[in-house]
């Protein structure tokens, strides 16, 4: 059976054009229904699944993984209240995970995403994990270099920076990925999947592809 019926594309669709209170207010039983509370038991679903290959995950609740669906409009010109997608972080530390140690994924009628790696990252440990690069370039080259990876995610992506430690300048030569100061990857999804009975295997299946790259990275960090 599926996880969401197909009124969860539909209700972002109608909320695209009625972006705002009244009619959110109006829909709310409807958002709640079709939305959040299949998007909870889902959550959890995977966070169950991923518990059952790393321990780490056990006892994470679904409350501590899903972002709201309000938008932060105090320092936006795009004041429209509501997010036109739901969103969750499955991770040892739900949303306070600095990494993301397991997987990031959001739901809407324009795409899905699943996304795995580091997206927020401190000077200190940002150093640790580049070093850990610069002294397995080789092992680091052939994760992303598999054949599951590159299918699943094409790349590692993020911002970079213009300058890097002098010491790390030759390894840099030879690994460019050490200039980066994000360490992200994400598999895009057409949004029909949402609607599929075999959606949580497709991020499981996401999940293991890209947990390699994360156990590479995130050791520097609890080395540390």
């Amino acid at each position: 059976m599926a996880h969401f019926k197909a009124d969860f594309l539909q209700f972002f669709i109608d909320l695209a054009a009625n972006n705002h209170k009244d009619w959110f207010d109006e829909n709310r039983k409807r958002y709640e229904s079709t939305i959040k509370n299949p998007f909870k038991t889902f959550v959890q679903l995977i966070i169950d699944e991923i518990a059952l290959l790393d321990p780490n995950f056990k006892g994470v609740e679904a409350k501590d993984c899903i972002f709201r669906i309000n938008r932060d409009i105090r320092f936006s010109k795009d004041k429209t209240p509501y997010k036109l997608s739901v969103s969750a972080v499955v991770a040892p530390e739900g949303k306070k995970s600095k990494a993301i140690n397991g997987i990031y994924f959001e739901f809407g009628p324009e795409h899905v995403r699943v996304y795995g790696g580091i997206y927020e990252i401190d000077k200190e440990d940002l150093l640790s994990v580049r070093e850990g690069i610069a002294a397995n370039m080789k092992a680091f080259k052939q994760l992303y270099d598999s054949s599951d990876f590159k299918s699943t995610f094409g790349e590692i992506r993020g911002e970079k920076n213009k300058v890097i430690p002098k010491d790390l300048s030759e390894a840099s030569k030879i690994e460019p990925l050490i200039f980066n100061k994000q360490f992200y990857f994400f598999a895009e999804f057409e949004p029909e999947i949402i609607l599929r009975e075999n959606l949580s295997e497709i991020l499981i299946d996401c999940y293991k592809k890209g947990r390699p790259i994360e156990q590479f990275l995130t050791k520097f960090i609890a080395q540390k």
